[in-house]
């Protein structure tokens, strides 16, 4: 039989359900281990008396090492068997929160989209996260902690008994009255515990909120008002937690008074039965020993207590909080996904939200298999809510929705699946790489039982590559391919002969075939400055290959500073870094904003110490050591081409290029992996692939060159056979947590390629090319008409109407309702809603 949590929602399970959850073999490996254990806990204790009576008592030394030796073998078996449990707990702890915490992710996305609007992400991640690990603890205890200190207490108890059945009755009632006081405490430890968590949660969903909204904080300048926010919490946690501490203060003391009481009876009684021979020093000192970890297994019960209770409440709450059911079924069974024909029928369909606000009302629409319509409307029309409701991701409150002949809120996700793809305005994208973000629709239907593909697998290269240049992507692609570095995981190990192959091409210059691209670019060249590379780049006509000779650490190192004073650039070095001090300083100012830096040769995170360098210059003091190698690291770091607060002296010039050959050749004898050098013939392994494509560098001064220049890269490279591997660089290109390395618009191109890869027969667009240029919306707009008219129904939501002459039938909304529909000339020619709506923004 499937356990409970298998069948039901998980947020309807218990705590405790957990503990055998798979675990049960384990708890009774756990559970036989203890008692040996047990045993072995008893037995020293035995030996301490016999030891004491028999034989220091005898002056018996084979008895002497007899119990000794048995004294150490159990208590280092004990430890050992107290490490296995340990470990035990641990496994079964973690390996049940593994998967309550993978139950409950999946619980959690299959919740209505309505819930993460009211819920804060900082709260989700915090019960997911943070929430957890306590109740991982103690789900491992569940079994083990109270066996074992259970089966010690009484194991305990006895021994003390046969000992002394007087003492060992006594020292046993003072438990009782314990059981009377702690209860009571620990009733108020929890309920401050209860505060302590809910103030924790508001705080890190408050934290959560506002680092969201970061922009929002700032644009109003509201840090005074957040600030006080999080105060206002922050003191209600640090009262509930300061009540709580003293709580568990107070716990602690009673436990340590009660302690304290065993030995003080022991004295008292056993001493007088001692001095009458009724009790002889090896019983007292094996009855001491007793009564100490009589109350080992007490104490770690309390904790164990403890940990129950704020499991308890944590697991509650986090239950609680995610305790909604999903508005559709979330997997098909006993089926295949449905096939659906593509047409769609939208019946009387109201949806209406908090307030009695209608959305949408009683909106009716027919939309033939391959037919393309498009929704326009003002803001809060609902031309969005409509879509939302079509792709099943808003659950309508009235009328009806058909695709293929089937209500929409009666199929499954896999069968929205398999038969809809929708592009929202502002897509997301996950973490990883390009071809994770592209692939992404693919593999979630492939893990359905489908595929983008016929074979069911993953769209090949040169279906990625058609697609992307469709959509206008491939060239964000080959941008982020060329600004990378081969490296030595290079897969195709032919890739830098032919990179070399492609710069011979750029070299010709004039005469070459890419003659009308030369001019943006500055070509390597020994006997000449190079205006667009760092002064230390100059300075060893080639880039370094370790971080140690990087910008930043060369001037550490003697032998580099004694390079430049004796080719005579150090003087020449320090006036630059001086006057490049003071002159940006000057000009930027104490507190410069963010956009000041661009085209600044001092680093945004440098300035302030710059600042201060430049404050030492004008009041005429020297410059210590590490102040002197902020300004060597700001002249090494000098672009002119780049930087134009001032230009090089011509002299400085014609020294750097003379001192070449000589660095070459010191670098390359004394440190021959450190750099590599700018040679024509040679791939330079530190330099991303356009430059060593270009041998040289763009210049920054050419407006519109990159693209161009992009562009014959790309030709070269077809014409060297080398495009598709440096494609697959591309794809690799990591776009960072939500796709913060991208622009909205390469967003939204990826977000458009997953979906056509996909080719679902209805396409839902929620003003898809919102963030696209002007060219780039009339190529996707080209791919929708060219190649799914007639093919996949098309639902698009329109931003721009200079689109709608595509599309078979325009729908326009108003508060709610559609007010007309039909084609467009039709209703231009009507000049009713949508030719008030063109009209009306064209005035």
């Amino acid at each position: 039989m499937p356990h409970p949590n298998e069948t039901k929602r998980i947020t309807k399970t218990s705590l405790y359900s957990w503990v055998l959850f798979r675990n049960l073999h384990l708890q009774l490996i756990v559970v036989g281990i203890i008692v040996v254990t047990v045993v072995m806990r008893v037995l020293p204790l035995e030996m301490q008396k016999r030891i004491i009576n028999e034989a220091i008592g005898m002056k018996d030394l084979h008895a002497l090492y007899l119990y000794c030796g048995l004294y150490i073998g159990t208590v280092t078996l004990a430890g050992i068997l107290k490490y296995v449990i340990n470990l035990m707990q641990n496994y079964i702890g973690e390996k049940t929160l593994m998967t309550v915490r993978e139950r409950l992710y999946e619980h959690l996305l299959s919740l209505p989209i309505q819930f993460y609007r009211r819920t804060s992400p900082g709260n989700v991640i915090s019960y997911i996260i943070t929430e957890f690990i306590p109740v991982a603890t103690f789900i491992g205890q569940a079994v083990a902690v109270p066996a074992v200190n259970i089966l010690t207490f009484f194991a305990m108890a006895g021994y003390m008994i046969y000992l002394n059945p007087t003492i060992g009755i006594i020292s046993i009632t003072l438990y009782p009255i314990e059981l009377i006081l702690l209860p009571r405490i620990q009733k108020y430890f929890r309920r401050a515990n209860r505060q302590r968590i809910k103030h924790t949660q508001r705080l890190s969903g408050l934290v959560g909120e506002a680092v969201t909204g970061v922009h929002e904080v700032h644009s109003n300048a509201s840090i005074p008002l957040e600030k006080a926010r999080f105060k206002n919490i922050l003191t209600k946690l640090y009262k509930a937690t300061l009540m709580q501490n003293a709580l568990r203060f107070g716990i602690k003391f009673i436990n340590n008074f009660f302690m304290s009481l065993g030995p003080f009876i022991l004295f008292l009684i056993g001493g007088y039965y001692a001095i009458k021979g009724q009790f002889d020093v090896g019983a007292i000192v094996a009855f001491l020993s007793a009564y100490e970890k009589l109350y080992d297994p007490w104490k770690e019960l309390m904790e164990f207590w403890q940990v129950y209770q704020d499991s308890s409440v944590r697991y509650k709450q986090i239950m609680r909080a995610f305790d909604h059911a999903p508005e559709f079924a979330q997997a098909v069974e006993g089926r295949e996904p449905y096939r659906l024909d593509n047409d769609i029928e939208v019946r009387d369909l109201s949806f209406v939200v908090g307030g009695n606000i209608k959305l949408l009302d009683r909106v009716s629409l027919s939309v033939k298999g391959g037919e393309h319509v498009a929704l326009v409307g003002f803001s809060g029309s609902g031309k969005s809510t409509l879509a939302l409701c079509v792709a099943q991701l808003y659950k309508y409150t009235g009328g009806s929705i058909l695709v293929g002949g089937r209500e929409v809120t009666e199929l499954t996700k896999p069968d929205i699946s398999f038969n809809l793809g929708m592009v929202a305005q502002h897509p997301f994208i996950f973490d990883g790489t390009v071809r994770d973000n592209l692939l992404y629709s693919c593999r979630a239907l492939s893990m359905q039982g489908g595929g983008c593909t016929e074979s069911g697998g993953e769209p090949d290269l040169d279906t990625l590559i058609k697609l992307t240049q469709q959509v206008g992507l491939f060239t964000d692609i080959l941008a982020f391919a060329l600004r990378a570095r081969l490296g030595e995981e290079a897969k195709n190990p032919g890739l830098r002969d032919i990179i070399v192959a492609s710069r011979r091409e750029f070299q010709q210059g004039e005469t070459g075939m890419f003659a009308d691209v030369a001019e943006h670019i500055e070509f390597f060249d020994q006997g000449t400055y190079s205006r667009y590379m760092t002064v230390v780049e100059n300075i060893a006509f080639g880039a370094p290959v370790k971080d140690e000779f990087d910008q930043e650490h060369l001037p550490m190192l003697p032998w580099f500073i004694e390079f430049l004073e004796s080719h005579g650039l150090m003087a020449h070095l320090m006036v630059l870094g001086e006057t490049l001090a003071r002159v940006v300083t000057d000009e930027m100012g104490p507190e410069p904003a963010h956009d000041a830096f661009a085209g600044c040769p001092i680093p945004e995170a440098r300035y302030g110490d710059y600042l201060m360098v430049a404050n030492r210059l004008d009041s005429g003091e020297p410059l210590n050591k590490e102040e002197t190698g902020l300004i060597i690291r700001l002249a090494l770091g000098f672009i002119p081409g780049v930087h134009r607060q001032m230009d090089l002296d011509k002299g400085f010039v014609s020294r750097v290029v003379n001192s070449r050959r000589d660095f070459i050749a010191l670098a390359g004898q004394d440190f021959p992996d450190a750099f590599s050098f700018f040679l024509a013939d040679s791939y330079i392994e530190s330099l991303n692939i356009q430059d060593n494509i270009l041998f040289g560098r763009v210049r920054t001064d050419s407006p519109g060159a990159e693209d161009e220049i992009n562009h014959r890269i790309m030709q070269a490279l077809i014409m060297q056979g080398a495009l598709e591997p440096v494609a697959e660089i591309g794809l690799g290109f990591e776009v960072g947590s939500m796709g913060d390395r991208l622009s909205g618009g390469q967003r939204q191109k990826i977000a458009l390629a997953r979906t056509f890869l996909k080719s679902p027969p209805v396409l839902i667009l929620d003003e898809a090319t919102a963030a696209l240029d002007n060219k780039s919306q009339g190529r996707v707009q080209n791919i929708i008409t060219s190649n799914l008219k007639g093919k996949s129904t098309v639902l698009a939501v329109i931003h721009r109407l200079d689109m709608l002459p595509y599309y078979d039938k325009v729908v326009v909304l108003k508060a709610g309702k559609i007010v007309e529909q039909g084609p467009y000339e039709e209703l231009l020619e009507q000049k009713g809603a949508l030719y008030t709506l063109i009209h009306g923004r064209e005035e």
